[in-house]
């Protein structure tokens, strides 16, 4: 049945090399095409699909010599077949297949369309590459060995980093994609892959070069050569000082671990909380993971940990698991027996940054909102811990300070640590500690801070880590 064709502008079709598989149009073939429309030659109709990012506009998938003929006698619009689905096949692989019916793909052609095809979705099989670009499966193997290698070794890191972090293997494999077997499968192969690196620790290169030599996220990489070393040993490899007081100071975060991120916070931090308050192989909860810096930390420290966030990034952040926490329906990111050991939540400060955020971000809420929700976590967390789990909860004071003296200011615009003391108190919990993480006041410019100074304006540098654990009895 022959499909149904369309009158369409010349001049709304598009060729896309990216779904091309040929390296250049030969115009002498143009030419002859050319010659057959002056002689009022009637070809079939080009296919083409509308431009996935271009609205009113095609590319086409079948046709470049006819179409390129059109363009050269100037005719004005053709009969083209408009495919809207092309059923899950790669329009790239449906072009190749149109393309040798006249002509056979060069080598080079075939290679590449392979290689393009491959690269853009590893799940194809090498014989449905074969059928579209006129090659056996072997010939396809050859072409893509090479990716095919690099993808596999890109799957192994992801499920040794998530594996390393205690991320049980159903869950692994709903994250990553192959069913549950073939993870387990993958998990034979990571002595070597450990194995690997330490052959070139052992010889003397530094994590960075590891790191960068083998295409390995650097905290990976300490996790691996900090293997049976105590806490401490691990604090004086990362070059950080323990600190022994109750204040915590740090100019910067250690940029080695987490992300660019809204509101980061420092892996320092996140080790002292882990010396002091877990013990290695604990299961740390993580419930708004940001830019990844507690599950890199705990790779570091021999801590298992479970990250969750809204932003889902399954590519470069597959140990951190899609949840959205629902203001008005909180739930639990995990069903199961096992229950954390630490809790660190670092939610987005009431205000600060809330234009960085997600505009579903909590930092945007009113200030009972915000608190009504901190009160129903905190509930939530109580009743998924155990007895003996301890919370970290790092937080800062907020008062709307901008351009109001402080003599002027009153709490009706403040959130401050004692609003959320009542809270975490209220909620099952007791407060142990009160650390002070202070903010670093190199934040402020030298102008903002002599205009502060002249209207009397006290501005904010505190931060929070408060410690709490289950009331005795509940």
């Amino acid at each position: 049945m022959a499909k149904p064709t369309t009158k369409i502008p010349i001049s709304s079709i598009i060729l896309d090399e990216e779904i091309y598989p040929r390296k250049g149009i030969d115009q002498k073939r143009v030419g002859i095409f050319a010659e057959n429309i002056r002689d009022s030659f009637k070809f079939d109709p080009i296919e083409v699909e509308p431009h996935p990012d271009k609205p009113g506009k095609y590319r086409l998938l079948d046709g470049v010599y006819r179409w390129s003929a059109f363009k050269a006698v100037g005719v004005a619009e053709t009969d083209a077949i408009i495919i809207k689905d092309l059923d899950g096949t790669d329009p790239l692989l449906y072009a190749a297949k149109k393309a040798i019916g006249p002509k056979q793909l060069t080598e080079d052609e075939a290679k590449d369309t392979a290689r393009r095809a491959y690269s853009k979705n590893t799940s194809l099989r090498s014989e449905d590459i074969g059928k579209a670009i006129g090659r056996s499966r072997q010939t396809v193997d050859s072409y893509i060995a090479d990716l095919r290698a690099a993808t596999q070794l890109g799957l192994d890191i992801k499920i040794f980093r998530t594996d390393r972090l205690g991320i049980p293997q159903e869950r692994i494999a709903k994250r990553l994609g192959p069913i549950q077997r073939t993870v387990s499968k993958h998990l034979e192969n990571m002595p070597a892959l450990a194995n690997i690196l330490n052959t070139d620790l052992s010889k003397g290169f530094t994590v960075p070069q590891v790191a960068e030599k083998h295409g390995w996220a650097e905290p990976l990489v300490w996790s691996i050569a900090l293997e049976d070393k105590n806490d401490l040993q691990r604090f004086k490899a990362l070059m950080w000082g323990l600190l022994t007081w109750d204040h915590w100071y740090w100019n910067v975060c250690d940029k080695r671990f987490g992300d660019d991120w809204p509101g980061r916070i420092p892996a320092q931090m996140i080790a002292h909380i882990l010396y002091y308050f877990s013990h290695q192989g604990d299961l740390v909860l993580d419930p708004m993971a940001g830019g990844g810096v507690v599950a890199d930390t705990c790779l570091a420290f021999n801590r298992k940990c479970w990250s969750f966030d809204m932003d889902d990034r399954p590519d470069t952040r597959p140990e951190i698991e899609p949840h959205f926490w629902d203001f008005n329906d909180l739930k639990w990111p995990v069903q199961g027996k096992a229950k954390p050991d630490l809790i660190i939540f670092d939610p987005p400060y009431f205000k600060k940054q809330a234009n960085n955020y997600d505009p579903d971000a909590i930092s945007g809420l009113s200030k009972a909102n915000y608190l009504k929700f901190l009160e129903n976590f905190f509930a939530l967390a109580h009743l998924n811990a155990k007895k003996s789990t301890q919370m970290a909860f790092i937080n800062a004071d907020w008062r709307d300070f901008q351009n109001t003296p402080a003599k002027n200011e009153t709490r009706v615009n403040s959130i401050l640590i004692d609003d959320y003391l009542r809270i975490i108190n209220k909620s099952g919990w007791e407060h142990t500690h009160i650390i002070q993480a202070p903010l670093s006041s190199e934040r402020f410019q030298a102008n903002v801070v002599s205009a502060m100074q002249k209207k009397g304006i006290l501005g904010v540098t505190s931060r929070y880590v408060i410690m709490s654990k289950k009331k005795t009895g509940l």
